[in-house]
């Protein structure tokens, strides 16, 4: 098993900062990926950024030049730094983790809402 606890959302206005952290614990050896997802009202959920085991990350194309995914392997937290917010980055973020077997977890979800 592998517990993910996110922190770190909030309001912000537009073209603010906020910066996410999910910390890993349980399993984490068995984690060969991590990633952050978002889901607003209405929509499906989506890969926002991800970064794996070797350090490879990939963005959506919504959020490239403005995101940025990195990790504290020492602190097993993932962080997710979120510049030049736009109002339509307004959802709920969820942390993910993908084992080498294919098994998926998620956190309980964090909320962002950028709005002036």
């Amino acid at each position: 098993q592998v517990q993910l606890v996110e922190s770190g959302g909030g309001l912000v206005q537009p073209g603010g900062s906020l910066r996410l952290s999910c910390a890993a614990s349980g399993r984490i050896f068995s984690i060969a990926f991590m990633g952050w997802y978002r889901q607003a009202p209405g929509k499906q959920r989506e890969l926002v950024a991800g970064i794996t085991i070797g350090g490879s990350t990939n963005y959506a194309d919504s959020v490239k030049g403005r995101f940025t995914i990195s990790r504290d392997n020492a602190k097993n937290t993932v962080y997710l730094q979120m510049n030049s917010l736009k109002p339509e980055d307004t959802a709920v973020y969820y942390c993910n983790a993908q084992t080498q077997t294919g098994l998926l977890y998620w956190g309980q979800g964090t909320q962002v809402t950028v709005s002036s």
